[in-house]
């Protein structure tokens, strides 16, 4: 009984390849970029001005890049799950530093802060 248990364990686990289908309006990875990059600054303008809704802001920046907000969240998922995320934030990291090229010694000193916490507690 408990072979039988375990075969069926293990071939259901691995009939799952892909947890979350890639959505028909992908945001391609530049595009996802270049959105999360914006939205940092928009969430950098939401300290300088608090108290006030900064849901417009997102809105805007969505906007901009003509993405439905349904399509980036769906985007999002399917990066998380591909593990692809990181790559597309180092990119938009990248973008925020073309930007304001000041922020690199701000940018430097958090990743060697971070570099001595434990992975466990970040």
């Amino acid at each position: 009984m408990r072979k039988i248990i375990s075969i069926f364990i293990l071939l259901s686990m691995f009939s799952c390849v892909d947890y979350v289908d890639k959505p028909k309006s992908l945001v391609d990875e530049d595009t996802m970029a270049e959105i999360l990059a914006d939205l940092a600054v928009n969430d950098q303008a939401s300290y300088m001005f608090q108290g006030k809704n900064m849901e417009s802001g997102t809105r805007f920046v969505l906007k901009s890049h003509n993405v439905k907000p349904d399509d980036f969240v769906e985007s999002y998922k399917y990066y998380v799950v591909k593990n692809k995320l990181k790559e597309i934030t180092e990119e938009a990291q990248k973008i925020l530093l073309e930007k304001d090229p000041k922020a690199e010694k701000y940018v430097d000193e958090k990743m060697k802060k971070n570099q001595n916490v434990p992975s466990f507690a970040r």
